[in-house]
C-alpha cells in the first residue's frame, strides 16, 4: 500500500483535524455508490480506508511516523539487537516477531563447515557472544530457524453492504484477486469501515502458514434513511392539507413502515422522534428515528389554490420571518 499520508493527500504534519477532513472527502468521492461504473472505485475506497486507519489515529499515526509499523500496520523489520533500533528479536513485548536461532552439528551441508561459516556471520553481529556459541573450528554451529520470518501474506479486499443488510446480517459472495470466490458470512451490527478477519485465507508461500483475509466493509448510502450513530434521520415529504389539518401519515422504518400522527398546523422541519426506530446497538437498545416533516405543493398551477391563497393573504397575513430582522 502506498503512504498513507500520500493516499490522503496531505503533509506529514497536517493537523488531526486536516487529515479527518480530507478522509471524509477522499472517501465520499471514491464511494462505490458513487462510482457504480467505475470498477476501480472500491480498491480506491478500501485504500482510503486503511490510509486513514493509520494517520486517523493518534497512536499509530505516532509509530508509522517513527518507523514501527508500515502502511497497513504491520510491524516493520528493524534489524538483529545491535543492528539498529528497535530489532525484531530485541524485545518480546516490543510487538514484532521474534527470530529464532537454534545450533546443530556442523560439516557438510551445514553452517559449521570450514573456512567461516554463518556462525562467524553470527559472531561479528553480536559481537562474539551468540548464546555461547563456538567457531568453526569449535564443533558447533547456528543454523538460522526461520519459522518465525514474517511474511506478508494477507489479502485486503472490500466489500460494500446495504444500511438494512448491516443491521440484520448477510451472506455475500466476495471475489479475490486470485479470482477464487468465498461465501462471507457479514454479522449482525458491523459498522462501516469495520473489518472481518478470515483466517487462513489469504496467500500462501513455502514454508509459512497462510495469511489472512481482511475484509472492509463499507455502508451503502441508503435512498432516504441518514444515519447518525446509532440513530436515523428521514426527511416526511406532507401535503399542504395534511399540515393544515393533520392526519396519519405512513412512515418507513427499517422494520416496515408505520403511522405517524401529524397534528394540525405542522409547518414544515418539525421534527418527530420515534424511539427505538433506529439501529440496534450491540448488548443494549436500539437508536431512535427522528422525523423532519418538508411541506410539499402539488405539481403544476392549480387556479384554485392561487385563489385561495391571494385572499389569505389579503385578509390572514402572517410574518414568519419577523425574528430575522
Amino acid at each position: 500500500m502506498r503512504d498513507p499520508y500520500e493516499v490522503l493527500g496531505v503533509q506529514r504534519d497536517a493537523s488531526a483535524a486536516a487529515i479527518k477532513s480530507a478522509y471524509r472527502k477522499l472517501a465520499k468521492k471514491h464511494h462505490p455508490d458513487n462510482n457504480k461504473n467505475d470498477p476501480k472505485s472500491a480498491s480506491r475506497f478500501s485504500e482510503v480506508n486503511s490510509a486513514n486507519e493509520i494517520i486517523g489515529d493518534e497512536v499509530k499515526r505516532k509509530q508509522f511516523d517513527r518507523g514501527e509499523i508500515d502502511a497497513e500496520g504491520k510491524p516493520r523489520f528493524q534489524g538483529f539487537p545491535g543492528g539498529g533500533r528497535g530489532g525484531r528479536g530485541a524485545s518480546p513485548g516490543g510487538g514484532f516477531e521474534q527470530h529464532n536461532f537454534r545450533t546443530g552439528p556442523g560439516g557438510p551441508g551445514g553452517f559449521g563447515g570450514g573456512g567461516g561459516g554463518f556462525e562467524d556471520i553470527l559472531n561479528s553481529m553480536f559481537g562474539g557472544a551468540a548464546g555461547g556459541a563456538r567457531g568453526p573450528r569449535g564443533g558447533q554451529a547456528f543454523d538460522f530457524d526461520t519459522g518465525g520470518l514474517a511474511a506478508d501474506l494477507d489479502l485486503t479486499v472490500s466489500m460494500t453492504v446495504s444500511l438494512e443488510d448491516s443491521v440484520k446480517g448477510v451472506e455475500k459472495r466476495v471475489r479475490l484477486p486470485s479470482g477464487k470466490e468465498l461465501n462471507v458470512k457479514v454479522p449482525a451490527g458491523v459498522t462501516s469501515g469495520q473489518q472481518i478477519r478470515l483466517k487462513g485465507q489469504g496467500e500462501s508461500a513455502p514454508g509459512h502458514r497462510p495469511g489472512d483475509l481482511l475484509i472492509t466493509v463499507s455502508i451503502a448510502s441508503h435512498p432516504f434513511f441518514k444515519v447518525d450513530g446509532n440513530d436515523l434521520r428521514v426527511e416526511l415529504p406532507i401535503t399542504l392539507y395534511e399540515a393544515v389539518l393533520g392526519g396519519k401519515v405512513r412512515v418507513p422504518t427499517l422494520t416496515g413502515a408505520i403511522e405517524l400522527s401529524v397534528p394540525k398546523n405542522t409547518s414544515s422541519g418539525r421534527i418527530f422522534r420515534l424511539k427505538g426506530k433506529g439501529i440496534p446497538k450491540q448488548g443494549g437498545a436500539a437508536g431512535d428515528l427522528f422525523v423532519t416533516t418538508k411541506i410539499v405543493l402539488p405539481d403544476g398551477h392549480d387556479a384554485e389554490l392561487e385563489a385561495l391563497m391571494e385572499k389569505w393573504r389579503d385578509h390572514r397575513p402572517y410574518h414568519p420571518r419577523s425574528d430575522l430582522g
